[in-house]
């Protein structure tokens, strides 16, 4: 079996990528950080260091490396034939990858097992989003040939990979990790990934994990950047930082429970969870790494916003993540371009047009106006 994972950064190492090796895969590392490809060539193997409870080393090995900027034939060739195709490389990313795998397709034995496309993103149903960008690069003749040699399924993943300590191929990580896939498109060629859990619905997945993972790590940062902190544990360990995330995602669970079947004893336990992860102070991750690409963050479809708007539209409490989203227009980091380009929209348009053009809620919905007032007060300098 082969696997061909998009995106040879610390997560593709250290979360998919040894999943796929565990599972028995011919792992393909495709990446255009030419820097890290000829190293991961050169070495052969990588360790994964976990930290917390029951931590353990593995190493990972028996891997190739592919330059996917330079070397689009030999990348074609393996997906060609690979079984499986994961993505960790960020949902705006998708788009690039997706002609890499028109082409593969196009080319794909008609009687070739369908190839699983499976993108590993901190979005929700990122994978259609990739199926969205192949289809768009094909024509309505071509694409429904091209999509029936494929699965396309999306997942939910879970696993905390702060920023490194030291450089090289080796990753820490947390030992907890989640990875979901919604098993309907595979029918009866379920891939066999024991580290992964495929289940029948996966949108309350998606959604517990992006609204308490997400949502509490982002709130961390920003609520810990405000008060001067540098790492995430610290913030946690601040009474009134770690109250202000608590209250974000005591909303966010609030909406879980009345969508889905969890029930508000299991969103507790699992919101406890969750913060417990981030305590953990043997990873060192920082405010301003979590932190970082805050527009995105504050999307119409992400992690404050997606909920709050819900939450609103049912006549449910927002306070709390209003407070996130006032304290992520703080987050003003120079060495983050998207911080920065936020900082200037903040500058050069008025509240409403602001909240309009960075989270996707228009005039007349019901977070709207508060919206506006948290955009108005940042930019009187609260």
């Amino acid at each position: 079996m082969k696997a061909v994972h998009f995106g040879a950064g610390n997560i593709g190492r250290g979360f998919v990528g040894l999943l796929l090796h565990e599972a028995g895969y011919e792992v393909v590392f495709a990446d255009v950080d030419a820097e890290l490809i000829d190293a991961l060539a050169a070495s052969g193997r990588y360790t994964v260091h976990e930290v917390g409870e029951g931590a353990r080393d593995r190493v990972v090995d028996g891997y190739r490396a592919i330059d996917s900027s330079t070397d689009a034939a030999a990348l074609l060739d393996e997906l060609k034939t690979a079984d499986v195709v994961t993505t960790a490389v960020g949902p705006t990313i998708l788009r690039f990858i997706a002609p890499h795998l028109v082409m593969a397709l196009r080319e794909r034995l008609a009687d070739a097992p369908p190839l699983a496309i499976m993108a590993c993103e901190n979005a929700i149903n990122a994978t259609d989003r990739l199926r969205d960008e192949m289809a768009s690069l094909s024509s309505p003749e071509e694409w429904p040939t091209l999509a029936s040699r494929a699965v396309f399924a999306n997942t939910a993943v879970d696993r905390i990979v702060p920023g490194q300590a030291e450089a090289g191929l080796d990753v820490t990580v947390e030992t907890f990790f989640e990875w979901a896939i919604e098993e309907a498109p595979f029918g009866s060629r379920v891939p066999q990934i024991p580290g992964a859990h495929f289940v029948a619905d996966l949108a309350p997945y998606i959604e517990r994990k992006l609204f308490t993972v997400n949502t509490g790590h982002a709130a961390t940062a920003y609520f810990g950047f405000v008060a001067g902190h540098e790492r995430i544990a610290d913030a946690l360990a601040d009474p009134t930082v770690a109250e202000a995330v608590e209250r974000a995602l005591g909303e966010t669970s609030a909406l879980i429970v009345a969508k889905h079947d969890f029930t508000e004893s299991e969103q507790r336990q699992y919101r406890a969870t969750i913060l417990e992860r981030f305590h953990n102070p043997e990873l060192p991750d920082t405010v301003e790494r979590v932190g970082r690409q805050p527009l995105r963050k504050l999307g119409r479809h992400e992690r404050f916003v997606g909920p709050a708007a819900e939450l609103a539209a049912r006549g449910l409490a927002v306070d709390g993540l209003l407070g996130a989203i006032g304290a992520a227009l703080r987050f003003d980091v120079p060495s983050d371009p998207e911080s920065v380009e936020l900082q200037e929209l903040l500058r050069s348009r008025d509240a409403p047009t602001f909240v309009d053009d960075v989270t996707g809620i228009s005039a007349g919905h019901p977070l709207a106006d508060r919206l506006v007032e948290v955009v108005a007060a940042r930019q009187v300098g609260d």
